[in-house]
């Protein structure tokens, strides 16, 4: 398996080439040069497996250059009952006959996100170890990224972290995650900006390659392709876990910000897993929505602050590489789009034609639907849900089932990807339900713990300059 990028600047690379970098030196993202097709007996042999098994069977086609017994140690090392709470990684919870919650909160950060970053701790840890080498990890967070990649990558030898999070746009709980770590490899960084300016200096310093290579940078938001690979498992085990025969389907709804859940039931739908629709659920940001509606793809000047922070994102990173298979895989096509994005603010696929169809028209064929969700829905969606099943659910979740909800189908199991629990929103769950949602022992008074982190403005060379002065030479 080789790596090129959506925008074809590339030469082919390995794995492990670029598991370590972010951006491609182009500016594109990596992707793989096909993506591999389980036949049916292959799927049918991944029914009886576990996790640990099934993420093998998975994440091994895409990492054809480490060792099978070199990423099973990996893999049986990071999906433990003791990282996960259970042997039953990412539990499947019913809440009614066909209508499902996938749980993938049960890491140390209590989000989704700790399912893939605990992985690429570790496949960090392994790669720079071989080589000697050490890495400094520069990210941007709207909420769970940052405490994810700080608490995967804690103490790990050669490994620094520098994550810029929007002063004041988290939740406290979220704040006091992160910024209470008081480990010597993680820096906090609190940018008087929302989310977009944060991703906007992270790319900006990706393609500062001489920076770039002289600071060893490396990343760990979903344009890791690591990590959209290793969150693709979680699709393959729910399907086994609700299905007897792979003639069947399912369809997920997927709380999505920056994409990278979604290309992840993506990716699993082009290996052959038969998922019917993937439903991309949005908030107020709904750009993501509008382009499943029409075809348009327009980035907003201005960044909503809602109450399901953590999607509070209008440049959606992951987004390209969705949209390279959109147009057949052409990386000229894409990078002629993502140049019209960068001068006129905008693409609409639906007026570029691909023979008798525009390219918009191949959404369906991708299986792709969505929706958009504001404050009254999660409020109320979080009242039904607890009345109807006694179940508390977080606000992001709530906007995947609200959206969910609106594309069912009759006789198609819809399961909804937990983003978060909801102890980590308490001030929205108080406002649903009129108390606060019970915390997991160890987290009573994160709050209060001392909190370390360094504000900067939204500028670049501030940014350079406080990495430089926290690496040695």
């Amino acid at each position: 398996m080789k790596y090129t990028s959506t925008r074809g600047g590339m030469p082919p690379k390995s794995f492990t080439e670029i598991l370590l970098g972010g951006l491609a030196d182009d500016g594109g993202l990596a992707v793989p040069d096909h993506y591999p097709r389980l036949s049916k007996a292959e799927l049918q042999a991944m029914r009886g497996m576990n996790y640990c098994e099934l993420a093998f069977e998975v994440i091994s086609r895409f990492t054809t250059d480490i060792p099978a017994d070199d990423l099973k140690a990996i893999i049986n090392k990071t999906y433990t009952a003791k990282t996960f709470g259970s042997e039953d990684i990412a539990p499947v919870r019913t809440l009614e006959p066909g209508l499902h919650i996938l749980g993938l909160s049960n890491g140390p950060t209590l989000a989704f996100k700790d399912v893939a970053m605990q992985l690429l701790g570790n496949l960090f840890e392994y790669a720079l170890a071989k080589d000697r080498a050490e890495l400094n990890i520069l990210g941007g967070t709207s909420g769970d990224t940052g405490s994810a990649a700080e608490y995967a990558m804690r103490g790990k030898r050669g490994i620094r972290v520098f994550m810029l999070s929007p002063l004041g746009k988290m939740s406290l709980f979220q704040t006091a995650q992160m910024y209470s770590l008081q480990d010597p490899n993680i820096f906090n960084i609190a940018v008087t900006a929302p989310f977009d300016a944060c991703q906007d200096m992270v790319k900006a310093v990706s393609n500062d390659l001489a920076f770039k290579e002289k600071y060893r940078i490396g990343t760990v938001n979903s344009i890791n392709w690591a990590r959209v690979v290793a969150q693709a498992v979680y699709y393959f085990k729910t399907y086994f876990a609700l299905t007897k025969s792979n003639d069947e389907q399912i369809s997920f709804a997927v709380p999505s910000g920056n994409f990278g859940n979604v290309c992840a039931g993506h990716i699993a739908r082009q290996m052959g897993l038969p998922i019917r629709k993937l439903i991309v659920a949005t908030n107020e940001n709904d750009v993501l929505d509008e382009f499943f509606r029409t075809g348009v793809y327009r980035p907003r000047p201005e960044t909503l602050h809602t109450s399901s922070p953590s999607m509070d994102i209008t440049k959606a990173s992951n987004f390209e590489r969705f949209a390279y298979d959109l147009v057949g895989r052409d990386p000229q096509i894409l990078k002629g789009l993502w140049q019209q994005l960068e001068k006129d603010g905008y693409f609409d696929l639906s007026q570029i034609p691909d023979a008798q169809l525009p390219y918009f028209a191949k959404v369906k064929e991708f299986g792709l639907a969505s929706g958009a969700s504001c404050h009254a829905d999660r409020i109320a969606t979080i009242r039904r849900v607890h009345g109807q099943y006694g179940v508390v659910i977080d606000p992001h979740t709530a906007d995947g089932i609200k959206v969910g909800m609106e594309q069912r189908e009759a006789g198609i199991p819809l399961v909804c990807l937990e983003t978060a629990l909801p102890a980590k929103f308490e001030e929205t769950i108080r406002e649903a339900l009129g108390k606060d949602p019970q915390r997991p022992a160890g987290y009573e008074n994160i709050e209060s713990l001392p909190q370390r982190f360094d504000t900067l403005p939204p500028d670049v060379g501030q940014l350079k300059a406080f990495i430089a002065a926290r690496v040695p030479r």
